[in-house]
């Protein structure tokens, strides 16, 4: 039989495999059908992350510039290109000499643990992140995000932002990955997008594999391009789903088998496809990561992924909906408890794998407590994190048993510390439960990582600052949190019924062919923006007491980097290392520069233009085309020159040599809550 190819795309998390991959292959393989698994973020991003790639980044970048400053004038796209050109070139600068060894210390079994080291390395890929997407500006790209102004408004928008010289993965795309794909000669080729950062290179590598391979079959699926096409009328469905054969929701396993007899059959399958819910996850293999590059993550050894269960058992909040359900979350489902013990025993002697994370959206904790009893009468010692509910059920003695089962660290959905906004999001946990849990938990020496964002609809200043003061009164409970921004999300009961939470209206705006941009107005704003501002000074002022980081790193909440760090420093480590600098790229040194333009001046206006372009297109004309952006910004005066010299320094803003600095207003601690279950930008923006 030939074989099924699963591709998992950048851009998300290098430093771990994700579960998507392997549960389909684990579940392909058990019928017979051979699999080659292809983790493409963690190979595109091996590609990309060397020296002579990063050269390449620095001299487009500086081509890019040359070209802009012979021009007689800058129209205000110009503006923005230099600005993002100018704020880049320090990273130009240092990066290329600095990659391998920050690669090679991310891989390294001591030095990573050296935290001066690791937070050079860091600040290394991070620079090299940004120096790509300044190559092929105006892209943006993290670790979680993956943005252009008109991205994914529409096929032709798509197919725009997939050219070669917008990708920074064109050529790990159209070299390695095709050559691999051709080698394959698959019956189909999966892509399975789980993150919103996923979406725009998936359609890109749809294009690159059109033109390569145009006989393959393309299969598209995954949590994120579920909740793309939820709820799409079936012209702009068949629009988005023009690059794929096939597109299939919900959950795979079924489906994609069905789709692969279909074929051997010479049947014709439609091309939509429903997945169809496990209801037996006793049926399921364990993830298979046979044939992945285990080698290549950026991290000193593997922490393997593992699903114990699906869905959340209690799937009331009011908030929510991720995952791969129509509305709200999965229903919960859970493996039989032998099974989880073999299937982790089995994974440990295969790979060497000392610690893994539970990814699932909730686990009870009593099945929690059934699984580490049976671990250790099997005698298997591992250590683990996941995401929990902070229950009345976690006593100081179940947290004990759960700390001597394995546990490090557990991320626990607090959201709000306001009683009435906890009744609004029907949490069904109250406050004092919540601290309870958090301190039996830290009690047994078990990380507490607290979840919360702020502005649920009506949420005034004093319910936002109980937050904040919540974390602030248990710091000494808390090894790490995150206090991210309410999103609306499309399948959530607030979007559903907006007006029993005080929303006064919902709109996507007109040309948004693909659904994204879902924004919303309250019947009045309860906070003031200077009450905003002190709310935001508040969580910057608690977040200086942890050592956090961006998503995926060392000091971000459940990832592969904190709990390898938790494992080897305890819990409080990130607050014992808040007094350690922020990393910085090795031997980088500050470079002056001249320019016939303001650099700084243009970075502040050049700004400030596009965010009032933007916010005339979605709040008053709500309606977005790349035709009603130029009617907006092509009246405005273009600048003209006014030479300067400017320093540049990796990770710094543009400063006049001697004078002024570009610099935005500082937002630490506002991490997207719940960024690794959203598929679209927050709320409030556009993409």
């Amino acid at each position: 039989m030939r074989p099924v190819v699963l591709v998992y795309p950048p851009a998300c998390d290098p430093t771990a495999p994700y579960l998507s991959v392997p549960t389909l292959a684990a579940y392909l393989r058990r019928h017979d059908v051979p699999v080659v698994p292809v983790d493409a973020n963690v190979e595109a991003f091996d590609w990309l992350l060397t020296p002579a790639r990063m050269r390449a980044c620095a001299d487009r970048l500086e081509e890019r510039l040359a070209a802009l400053e012979r021009k007689p004038r800058l129209r205000h796209a110009e503006q923005l290109l230099l600005g993002a050109l100018w704020s880049a070139r320090g990273d130009a600068v240092a990066v290329p000499g600095a990659i391998a060894a920050a690669v090679a210390v991310l891989r390294d079994p001591a030095r990573f643990y050296d935290v001066e080291a690791y937070g050079g390395a860091v600040a290394t890929v991070e620079a090299a992140v940004r120096l790509a997407s300044a190559a092929c500006a105006p892209l943006q790209m993290t670790f979680t995000a993956y943005r252009t102004p008109f991205s994914l408004l529409n096929a032709e928008e798509i197919a725009r932002d997939a050219a070669p010289e917008r990708n920074p993965f064109h050529g790990y795309f159209a070299g390695p990955l095709v050559e691999k794909i051709r080698a394959a000669d698959p019956v189909l080729v999966g892509i399975s997008i789980a993150f919103p950062g996923q979406v725009q290179p998936a359609y890109a590598l749809a294009h690159v594999l059109r033109q390569a391979l145009p006989g393959v079959r393309l299969v598209a699926g995954g949590p994120a391009l579920t909740q793309l096409f939820q709820g799409l009328p079936a012209g702009n469905a068949q629009a988005a789903a023009a690059l794929f054969d096939h597109v299939v929701t919900y959950e795979g396993e079924k489906a994609l088998l069905g789709l692969v007899h279909a074929l051997e059959q010479g049947d014709t399958p439609p091309r939509f496809i429903p997945g169809e819910q496990v209801t037996d996850l006793g049926a399921l293999p364990p993830p298979d990561f046979s044939g992945l590059p285990l080698e290549k993550y950026l991290a000193p050894e593997v922490v393997l992924p593992y699903d114990p269960t699906r869905g959340c058992y209690w799937g009331k909040c009011t908030f929510c909906h991720y995952g791969l359900a129509e509305t709200g979350t999965a229903a919960y489902r859970e493996r039989p408890v032998d099974d989880v013990v073999n299937h982790l025993e089995d994974l440990q002697r295969r790979h060497g794998t000392r610690v893994f994370y539970f990814s699932q959206d909730a686990v009870n904790p009593k099945t929690m407590l059934r699984m580490v009893q049976g671990l250790r009468a099997r005698g298997v010692t591992l250590r683990w994190s996941t995401d929990m509910r902070p229950e009345r059920s976690l006593t100081p003695e179940r947290c004990r048993e759960l700390r001597d089962g394995g546990a490090l660290s557990m991320a626990l959905g607090v959201e709000s510390a306001a009683p009435r906004v906890l009744g609004l999001i029907d949490k069904g946990v109250p406050v004092e439960t919540v601290r309870d849990a958090m301190r039996a938990l830290s009690g047994a020496d078990i990380g507490v990582e607290a979840m919360c964002f702020t502005d649920f609809p009506t949420e005034n200043y004093r319910e936002a600052m109980a937050t904040v003061r919540f974390v602030e009164e248990l710091a000494e409970h808390v090894a790490l949190f995150i206090c991210g921004e309410f999103e609306l999300t499309k399948g959530s009961l607030v979007a559903r019924d907006p007006a029993r939470f005080g929303v006064a209206e919902t709109w996507k705006v007109a040309g948004d062919e693909l659904g994204l941009g879902l924004f919303w107005r309250e019947q009045r704003d309860p906070k003031s923006a200077d009450e905003r501002a002190r709310v935001d000074d508040a969580l910057s002022g608690l977040s200086r007491r942890w050592r956090l980081e961006h998503y995926p790193w060392a000091g971000a909440l459940s990832t592969a980097h904190t709990l390898l760090y938790y494992e080897r420093f305890g819990p409080d480590c990130f607050r014992r290392f808040s007094s350690t600098g922020k990393g910085r790229v090795p031997g980088a040194q500050p470079r002056t520069f001249p320019s016939r333009y303001d650099v700084v001046g243009l970075l502040a206006t050049a700004a400030e233009h596009e965010a009032a372009a933007w916010e005339e297109l979605i709040q008053q004309q709500r309606a977005v085309s790349r035709a009603a952006y130029r009617t907006r910004v092509d009246g405005w005066p273009a600048a003209e020159p006014r030479p300067g010299r400017y320093r540049v320094a990796a990770g710094e803003p543009v400063r006049e040599a001697g004078g002024r600095s570009a610099r935005g207003r500082n937002r630490a601690g506002r991490r997207a809550s719940h960024a690794h279950h959203a598929a679209r930008d927050p709320v409030r923006g556009w993409s």
